[in-house]
């Protein structure tokens, strides 16, 4: 069986790894991939620092600044560390240039569900994941036809941490799902964004009420194969 990974979560001052872990093993999870949730490269250093303490940590998705002409720089200091994976960044408008350095050397991105198709067509190499799918707007069908980009179930809770309704969240996951297909879209928890009000449990529940009633193998996919 695969291991089970939640791909997407944070952490904050107030809520570190030691946190995480128990709730991790209670609910059979095997690891976990942090991403930044700050836009620094402070914020990354320290991701990168805790994933260097903590087994469970898988991967880190960092930040850089890829409209920076010396983004190189800072990716060849994030890529010393063997959990860097990639890089989390919004932009709108015009792409950045340093998306050529990320798919050169075999990184990833992280965006929000609002990102213009102009960068699958313009870097059909780069993998991307598509971050809070299920969680905001349908994604349209035609990214299928890419093979380098995936969908993150996460956020879904988010917003509404105690009173979100699965049927709320099902069109657009099960859209993701037929669309991708089990091995390109992976779990997130989105920890701790929902907190105190929600939990790394209910996030779980929404989701696995949202795929509604699925085989073995793709439940493997969806809670870590992919991952």
């Amino acid at each position: 069986m695969s291991a089970r990974i939640d791909s997407h979560q944070h952490f904050t001052r107030e809520y570190l790894p030691s946190l995480l872990l128990p709730i991790l093993k209670r609910n059979r999870f095997d690891g976990s991939v942090v991403v930044a949730g700050i836009p620094s490269v402070a914020e990354t250093r320290w991701l990168l620092s805790l994933a260097a303490e903590h087994h469970f940590i898988r991967a880190v998705v960092g930040w850089a600044d890829l409209a920076d002409p010396r983004v190189g720089e800072v990716l060849d200091e994030y890529q010393r560390h063997p959990k860097f994976r990639g890089v989390c960044y919004a932009f709108e408008g015009e792409l950045p240039p340093g998306l050529a350095k990320l798919q050169r050397r075999g990184l990833t991105l992280d965006v929000s569900a609002g990102f213009t198709l102009a960068i699958v067509e313009r870097y059909p190499q780069l993998r991307v994941a598509i971050d809070q799918v299920g969680a905001g707007a349908i994604l349209p069908p035609s990214l299928a036809c890419f093979p380098s980009v995936f969908a993150k179930v996460s956020g879904l809770i988010t917003q509404a941490p105690t009173s979100w309704k699965a049927a709320e969240f099902q069109p657009a996951v099960r859209a993701a799902l037929d669309a991708f297909g089990p091995q390109r879209v992976m779990y997130g928890s989105d920890w701790p964004s929902y907190l105190p009000a929600g939990t790394w449990k209910a996030a779980l529940a929404a989701f696995t009420q949202a795929i509604g009633p699925q085989t073995l193998e793709t439940r493997e996919h969806l809670l870590g194969g992919t991952a």
